[in-house]
C-alpha cells in the first residue's frame, strides 16, 4: 500500500496484485480499485488539496494549465510529503508497468475539481494526444477520487476497449463532446481509485450537484518521453534532497535522458496536446 519506500535502483517494483487486475486492464483499458486509500490517507490528501486551493487561490494550476468549470492545482509531489508516497505506491507503480513496460516514470501529479453547476463536460481525448507507437503504449493515469463519483457530478466517462482502436477521438468522431453510444461512466466511493490506459478515449462529465467533485491524477509515461512536467526543473531543493532512492527513481531526477528530453519540450501538453 501507499507509503512502501524500499530502494528501486533500476526497474519498477514486484506488483502487489488483485485476482484479475491484469486481465480487466487489458481488455477494457481500466480497472477501480475501491477503497484503495483508505480513511486516513484520503483525509490527509483532502485536507492538503483545500489548503493548496486556499493558499494559490487564483493562481491555482498556473504551473499547468487552468480550466474553465473546474479548479486545478499543478506540481504536486513538490507541495506534501503525502504526495511522494502516493507516487512511489507499488501496486499503482505495478499496474503503470502492466500497460507500460518496466521502465515508467511520474509524468505528473495534479488535482482536478469540476465545479458545482458548472458544466465541466470535457471532450473524450486521449491524454497528451498520444497514438501507441512501435514500442507500444506511451502514457497511463491513475484517478483517486477524493470525493464520490456519481452519475450526476462529473465522473469518469470511458469507452471501454477504446485503447485499441489506435485512433484519436476527435479524428473520428463528429463532436469529441457528444455522448459516445459505448461509453459508460466510472463512479465509486471516495478512497477508490481507477488505473486507467490512458490510450482509452475518456473525459470528464457534467457537474449538476451543488457539491464539487474533486479528483487527483498521477499520470505516468515511459522513460523514452518527456514528463509533462518536468520535476527535476520544478521540484525544491529541499524536497529533492529528502526523497528516497526510488522516489528519485520515479520522478527521474537521476536520469540524463530525461534532462535531455524535458529540456527539448518547449511546451507542457494539455489532454488534447
Amino acid at each position: 500500500m501507499v507509503g512502501e519506500t524500499e530502494p528501486l535502483p533500476s526497474a519498477a517494483p514486484p506488483l502487489g496484485r488483485l485476482p484479475g487486475m491484469q486481465a480487466t486492464l487489458t481488455h477494457d483499458g481500466f480497472i477501480a480499485l475501491p477503497d484503495f486509500m483508505g480513511p486516513d490517507l484520503l483525509a490527509e490528501v483532502r485536507a492538503r488539496v483545500e489548503e493548496l486551493f486556499a493558499q494559490e487561490g487564483d493562481s491555482a494550476g498556473a504551473e499547468f494549465k487552468q480550466e474553465p468549470g473546474a479548479r486545478r492545482l499543478a506540481n504536486l509531489v513538490n507541495k506534501g510529503e503525502v504526495f511522494e508516497r502516493i507516487v512511489i505506491d507499488p501496486t499503482i507503480l505495478g499496474l503503470m508497468t502492466e500497460v507500460l513496460g518496466p521502465e515508467v516514470k511520474l509524468s505528473s501529479l495534479n488535482v482536478r475539481s469540476a465545479n458545482p453547476l458548472s458544466g465541466g463536460l470535457q471532450p473524450l481525448h486521449v491524454d497528451g494526444g498520444f497514438l501507441p507507437d512501435t514500442h507500444g503504449y506511451c502514457v497511463c493515469n491513475s484517478v483517486w477520487m477524493l470525493d464520490d463519483f456519481t452519475e450526476y457530478n462529473g465522473a469518469l466517462r470511458v469507452v471501454p476497449g477504446s485503447h485499441k482502436s489506435g485512433r484519436l477521438p476527435q479524428d473520428v468522431l463528429a463532436d469529441p463532446l457528444a455522448r459516445h453510444p459505448e461509453e459508460i461512466l466510472v463512479t465509486g466511493r471516495a478512497g477508490t481509485v481507477v488505473v486507467m490506459n490512458a490510450h482509452l478515449w475518456h473525459g470528464g462529465s457534467e457537474n449538476h450537484t451543488a457539491a464539487q467533485r474533486r479528483a487527483m491524477h498521477g499520470y505516468y509515461t515511459r522513460r523514452d518521453l518527456p514528463q509533462q512536467q518536468f520535476q527535476k526543473r520544478l521540484l525544491s531543493r529541499q524536497v529533492q534532497a529528502r526523497l528516497t532512492p526510488k522516489a528519485r527513481w520515479v520522478l527521474a531526477l537521476d536520469d540524463p535522458l530525461n534532462d535531455e528530453l524535458c529540456e527539448r519540450t518547449t511546451s507542457m501538453s494539455g489532454f488534447l496536446k
